[in-house]
């Protein structure tokens, strides 16, 4: 009989916030083929001829705004809410990050040292993404066959649409919301380029991003980020009974000049300011543990642009981190496994 366990997966992080680490993670990150999908050759002149010879000394003096004295936020994040799904199940449940540390095949090393032989991955993102959720799937395959191929792998699907993830991010979303009456409400997740939704369509046909596709049912969404992120807004805001003109769905941290999933983050902010909101509330439904991306890209650079611009009151909203509510949903999900 299968000995079960866990492994929650999440980004990763560098190990330190110094040029030397962060350029290390940000060459395992950006040469990853389905983060940065062009061919190898291309890539690794992009990667290594350009960017990194620029990017690690601007990312690390951003890392350095947002780093804890215990380490990267998005890792101690994790580390929590790990601690706090454990207890409330009897398998093992180990953490690892697609780049940098813990690795995967630490991670997966962890659980067979337990006697593990099925492990249930489960990616630390709501929507399914190549540059997330397949990376981690394709990664520990490799890993497995490689050193692991005794053990058996089972994948929790994109979780976006379960009722009891939408109740829990939806009151968080009114918790933190409690005491601060907003003009507006951004759901802003991170960004992708429109090829990747395009490559992720197995029908090869419905995925447009004409403005309809994602609303028209189709099996294109098993797998469509898009789609996925408008799903978590929709059904939030169908939870909370938000008013139709007081939220907008936007997409952040785009890179390079190629035509990303719009609209902008960073554009839709400045207009809003400028157009005279004066109070903006802001939730990252893409993360579940803040990070980078949540902390210094939106309450920092986000909110000095929605200042600058006549804005008067920013509130960005945590993401779920080590939420108590959360981490029974995850051990719950957990459980139902087990037992399956």
């Amino acid at each position: 009989m299968s000995k079960k366990g866990v492994l929650l997966v999440n980004l990763g992080s560098p190990d330190s916030p110094t040029k030397k680490d962060v350029k290390k993670y940000l060459a395992e990150f950006l040469m990853d083929e389905r983060v940065i999908d062009i061919p190898y050759l291309s890539r690794l002149l992009l990667v290594k001829g350009i960017i990194l010879r620029t990017r690690p000394e601007k990312s690390a003096a951003a890392y350095q705004k947002v780093w804890w004295n215990e380490g990267s936020p998005l890792i101690v994040l994790s580390e929590r809410l790990r601690d706090k799904v454990s207890p409330k199940t009897d398998i093992p449940v180990v953490l690892a990050m697609r780049y940098g540390n813990p690795s995967i095949q630490f991670g997966i090393a962890e659980l067979a040292n337990k006697g593990v032989t099925e492990v249930l991955i489960l990616p630390l993102y709501p929507q399914f993404a190549m540059a997330t959720t397949e990376t981690i799937l394709v990664k520990v395959e490799e890993v497995r066959k490689k050193y692991f191929p005794q053990i058996t792998i089972v994948d929790f699907p994109a979780f976006y649409n379960k009722p009891e993830y939408i109740k829990v991010l939806g009151d968080s979303l009114k918790e933190s919301l409690n005491g601060f009456k907003y003009d507006h409400l951004i759901f802003s997740y991170h960004g992708i380029p429109e090829r990747h939704i395009q490559k992720s369509d197995i029908t090869k046909s419905h995925c447009k991003i004409d403005g309809q596709c994602c609303q028209n049912h189709s099996e294109a969404h098993k797998f469509c980020y898009r789609h996925q992120c408008y799903e978590t807004t929709r059904l939030t805001v169908e939870y909370l009974q938000l008013k139709e003109d007081s939220y907008t769905t936007t997409f952040q941290s785009r890179l390079g000049k190629d035509p990303w999933i719009q609209p902008y983050t960073d554009e839709t902010i400045e207009h809003f300011a400028q157009k005279g909101v004066k109070k903006l509330a802001i939730i990252t439904p893409a993360f579940v543990s803040d990070c980078l991306e949540t902390i210094e890209e939106i309450g920092m650079e986000a909110k000095e642009s929605f200042l600058e611009n006549g804005g008067e009151s920013f509130h960005r909203i945590d993401c779920l981190n080590d939420n108590g509510a959360w981490a029974t949903v995850v051990a719950d999900w957990i459980n139902q496994w087990k037992i399956s």
